[in-house]
């Protein structure tokens, strides 16, 4: 999928703003600051101001989409990553409260993310509200709002900043799609499958079916 540049410079009209943002509903594209014009500290305005967890493309606050079935899967995991990771001291586990500015004019909100220490030498995530930083592995955790251009748009930015793994769980058909970026491999794990967290993260694993008992329930 062709993307256009990141810059608003390089977006001539509206229909080529929403191609770049994957075509998500103009609901969730906030007008304030003028779309083109916003930054990062935007993102912490909106956030106090409204209470919207924004994401930043190409000058644009875009919300991100989310709700309680997302946030209840987002916790479990995040919790799980959490205890394996601090157990192996492999690095520093982050959740939707944390954004990464992951180029110019781009900050990205995985529901979670797994930064190696090899990432952080000083051995802890950076002071700053939203760090210029990015992870080895980005969790996003699709919502109902989530278009499918969005996440094709979402997947090549993380790819572009150098993200290596890439978890994309869909709650609705219960399947978790993993990418490598740096070996192309791709899977597509079902109910019946366990998520493992390959070279990057050896010895993790999370039955799919563990992961939505909850909502199974």
């Amino acid at each position: 999928m062709s993307i256009p540049p990141l810059e608003p410079a390089g977006i001539r009209t509206l229909a080529e703003l929403l191609q770049r943002l994957g075509g998500v509903p103009l609901e969730r594209i906030l007008f304030r600051p003028c779309p083109g014009s916003a930054g990062p500290p935007d993102i912490l305005d909106t956030e106090q101001r409204d209470g919207l967890r924004c994401e930043l493309i190409a000058g644009v606050l875009v919300e991100k989409a989310t709700g309680p079935r997302e946030a209840s899967l987002t916790a479990q995991l995040a919790q799980r990553l959490r205890d394996f990771v601090r157990t192996h001291d492999l690095g520093a586990v982050s959740s939707p409260e944390g954004a990464f500015e992951l180029m110019a004019d781009l900050v990205r909100r995985p529901n979670v993310a797994f930064t190696h220490w090899d990432r952080l030498p000083d051995r802890q995530l950076p002071a700053a509200a939203i760090p210029r930083l990015v992870p080895n592995l980005a969790v996003e955790v699709l919502a109902r709002a989530n278009t499918t251009a969005e996440v094709a748009v979402k997947r090549q930015d993380y790819f572009a900043a150098g993200v290596e793994v890439l978890w994309e769980i869909d709650p609705q058909h219960r399947t978790v799609a993993c990418l490598d970026f740096g070996t192309g491999a791709s899977a597509m794990l079902r109910f019946t499958d366990t998520l493992t967290g390959g070279t990057l993260l050896p010895g993790f694993a999370l039955p799919v079916a563990e992961l939505f008992a909850e909502r199974g329930r």
